[in-house]
């Protein structure tokens, strides 16, 4: 697995080496550089060289993988200060991480083979969700979108809510990363 955007628009420079993977921002549409992910437990954080507390959950042979993954960004969310929410833009940013977790987790459950992981991380400025799967297939928010149109909005939302999404597929290597990035709550 890799990450694709080391830095956030404008805030931080690259924190490491592409690890080869082959990464395109879904905003842009122009590749992005890559970086080899820090491996860390799911209850600690990354090393503070890094600057980003990451957390990790594994999700294969799991059941109930959507509740779970919400748990556990809503623990996250608590660890790292967005919850209990001091005001109302600081619950509605949290319910936006929710969401965006609930959507690209479903997404890999209903056409992908499941979700593989869900990495969580998080510095001052950006929350970065990634949910690695098998499959083969290219996310993408369904066009024209109809919004009384039952499915096929997630994409559409996770578009909406994030700054920016992509996806990492590395090469000769099954299935994907799907990663979104919100901005911290002020």
């Amino acid at each position: 697995m890799s990450t694709t955007r080391p830095c956030s628009p404008g805030d931080r420079g690259p924190e490491s080496g592409d690890g080869g993977a082959s990464a395109v921002s879904a905003r842009s549409g122009a590749p992005v550089d890559s970086m080899t992910p820090v491996d860390v437990d799911d209850a600690g954080p990354a090393p503070a060289s890094v600057g980003r507390e990451v957390r990790t959950l594994g999700l294969v042979g799991e059941s109930g993988v959507v509740p779970l993954a919400r748990d556990f960004a809503r623990q996250a969310l608590y660890a790292w200060g967005w919850l209990p929410a001091a005001s109302a833009d600081r619950r509605a940013a949290a319910e936006d991480v929710l969401l965006v977790v609930s959507e690209l987790v479903t997404n890999a459950c209903l056409h992908a083979e499941g979700p593989d992981e869900l990495r969580i991380s998080c510095d001052n400025k950006v929350l970065r969700i990634e949910v690695s799967d098998r499959g083969a297939g290219q996310p993408a928010p369904r066009t024209p979108h109809r919004a009384g149109r039952p499915g096929g909005h997630g994409m559409f939302i996770v578009q909406r809510l994030c700054l920016d999404w992509g996806v990492v597929r590395m090469p000769g290597v099954a299935g994907k990363t799907v990663w979104a990035e919100l901005g911290a709550p002020a």
